[in-house]
């Protein structure tokens, strides 16, 4: 009988596999797979605000955007886009000796400005298609809110929750190339990223929408009028808070926390412990 799902360790070599493919793909295909995963992703996070934007109760308001945040990640694994903090684990084939470094770098740097055209086209079309109006403006209120919650944080809260982010990220990466079914591959992303969004962590393409759609919302007085927010709070929302506060300090997370701790640890575990060691044993003369 076909097995069902692959091994720990045949997910290792998978995962090799994978993103050593991706490494080689040729640009346009990387920047249009960049685009879609980035879209993907934005879509996940609307669908989220908009279902727990009115609930009151702190908690229930993070497992219901907890509950419906994942379908973004559905989206770009089963479809095939790629996501910079999924492609993070290009330093396990880069580990493993199957790309090189500037192969790695190229990737990354593809992706993830190609991740952000997508979330801002997603927010630019959310945004001019009244998609913030409902609920007498309270959507557009609670991007503001977002945008300004995540300008605000530390540089250093923003790297370790983005090291935490990205660490159940990658695990959800990985363990869905263990699933050969489309219903295993659903469970196996949404319970970590339902983690991910519970704990309030920091996701540097999520972010890329999350700020897209704050300075497109801030234009309006509408939104900030729905939910009281003062000029002093807006102002939060500028590129210096932005860029030095949450997307430099979450994107250095985002790496440490899925291709160092996740990528990296795995292949330690499952490869590097597993090649055969040469012992040199020193022979006493009888």
């Amino acid at each position: 009988m076909e097995k069902r799902m692959l091994k720990p360790a045949e997910i290792c070599d998978e995962i090799i596999d994978v993103y050593e493919h991706k490494a080689n793909y040729p640009i346009l295909k990387s920047m249009i797979l960049g685009i879609l995963a980035g879209a993907f992703i934005a879509l996940g996070g609307f669908a989220a605000a908009v279902s727990s934007h009115s609930i009151d109760n702190y908690g229930l308001s993070k497992l219901v955007s907890g509950a419906v945040f994942p379908v973004g990640l559905i989206m770009v694994l089963i479809a095939g886009a790629d996501l910079f903090t999924g492609n993070i684990l290009l330093t396990v084939p880069f580990t493993e000796g199957k790309i090189k470094l500037k192969m790695l770098l190229k990737n990354w740097t593809i992706i993830y400005l190609s991740n952000f055209i997508g979330a801002l086209l997603v927010a630019l079309l959310l945004y001019n298609a009244g998609a913030l109006d409902g609920n007498s403006y309270k959507i557009g209120g609670y991007a503001l809110k977002v945008a300004i919650t995540k300008a605000s944080i530390s540089p250093m809260k923003a790297l370790f929750s983005g090291i935490l982010c990205n660490f159940l990220v990658c695990l959800a990466v990985w363990l869905s190339l263990a699933a050969k079914d489309i219903i295993g591959k659903v469970f196996a992303i949404w319970f970590p990223i339902m983690a991910f969004i519970v704990g309030g962590f920091e996701h540097s393409v999520a972010n890329m929408y999350y700020f897209s759609i704050g300075f497109l919302a801030k234009n309006n007085v509408d939104y900030a009028n729905s939910l009281h927010i003062t000029q002093e709070k807006l102002d939060h929302i500028n590129l210096q808070d932005v860029i030095f506060n949450n997307m430099i300090p979450v994107t250095i997370g985002n790496i440490i926390g899925g291709g160092i701790l996740i990528g990296i640890g795995f292949w330690i575990a499952f490869k590097y412990t597993a090649k055969p060691k040469s012992i040199n044993v020193e022979r006493s003369s009888m």
